[in-house]
């Protein structure tokens, strides 16, 4: 019996370290959020995170953040500029230039941090600090922007 013992100890002490590959429960949700995003038609990557422009001469590296972007299609006419808004107390604002935001803004869950629309695509920057139902709702409204992108002349 003792022998017993001691091997099933010894056998659990070998695979003690293996415990360590397994995801934990914040890695399966977010491995869930973004299978859902991708199944909906959304792509998910790295990209940084829009910003005030800074001081010249005073260039900060981008912040890296997670972007769940729709793909657009091409603008048939001229491409479209990429303009990007960040929230802010009284509403969205642009960045680059006095552009209004696009209406489905206001669908989107309020742990975004800045949303952008380029000739490739448009889409949300967050860091997935949300439930799935969060991505239910960026979903939502990038499905919504990207009809008033394509509708738009």
């Amino acid at each position: 019996m003792l022998k017993l013992l001691l091997i099933l100890f010894i056998v659990a002490l070998a695979l003690a370290p293996l415990t360590h590959f397994l995801p934990s429960k914040r890695q399966r949700q977010v491995a869930r959020m973004r299978e859902y995003a991708a199944v909906h038609g959304l792509f998910v990557e790295f990209r940084d995170l829009p910003a005030r422009p800074s001081v010249p001469g005073r260039e900060k590296r981008g912040e890296q953040i997670i972007y769940y972007g729709k793909r657009l299609p091409p603008s048939r006419r001229e491409p479209r500029e990429r303009t990007a808004w960040l929230p802010e107390a009284d509403g969205w604002r642009s960045l680059q230039k006095r552009v209004d935001a696009p209406l489905a803004a206001e669908q989107l869950p309020a742990s975004i941090l800045a949303i952008s629309v380029d000739e490739g695509s448009c889409g949300a920057y967050w860091q997935e600090a949300g439930e799935e139902a969060e991505v239910e709702q960026i979903v939502a409204a990038l499905e919504a922007w990207q009809e008033q992108l394509q509708d738009s002349p």
